[in-house]
């Protein structure tokens, strides 16, 4: 391996290690907000993509990309937002579902399909006892990516993870 090719490795784990703020227990890595990493005129530069236009955490992620990539000793480098191809829930990797789940929020379906655009819902089961008895409260949860639910067996709220 070239010395290019292991320093991109580097700077993709580097970034793909940074936390999503409003979801600590996810990666951009995790979450597939990271989509590519390169060094172009001896500069670094990293492109992402929010998971809805107008995400307030892309900012706070960018900053924090550049500043983790600084620590490692790639200082200068460049985030790009990044909006097409649009995000998808697809890109998340099984880790951040089983993450999410863990954290307590219900993880998107596997694959996105065309009724999660017309707010056709899949069976979503309980992150704390697995039930489907789940009714949706709200479309909108603590953040404009989550849904508020309800579980009936358990009788707990929780957010799911919008498909997209």
């Amino acid at each position: 391996m070239s010395v290019v090719t292991l320093d991109l490795a580097r700077i993709r784990a580097v970034a793909g290690a940074v936390v999503d703020p409003e979801i600590p227990v996810l990666t951009i890595a995790d979450l597939g907000v990271l989509r590519d990493v390169r060094v172009s005129d001896g500069a670094v530069e990293v492109d992402i993509t929010p998971t809805y236009s107008g995400c307030p955490a892309m900012n706070v992620i960018a900053f924090e990309v550049e500043a983790a990539l600084a620590a490692a000793g790639f200082p200068g480098a460049r985030v790009r937002l990044v909006l097409s191809p649009a995000w998808t829930t697809d890109w998340m990797t099984q880790a951040g579902r089983d993450a999410l789940r863990g954290y307590g929020i219900a993880p998107p379906a596997a694959r996105a399909g065309r009724r999660a655009l017309f707010g056709a819902d899949d069976d979503t089961p309980c992150p704390r006892c697995g039930s489907l008895a789940t009714e949706k409260l709200s479309e909108f949860g603590s953040t404009a990516c989550k849904a508020l639910w309800r579980c009936t067996a358990c009788r707990e709220p929780f957010d799911q993870f919008k498909c997209l």
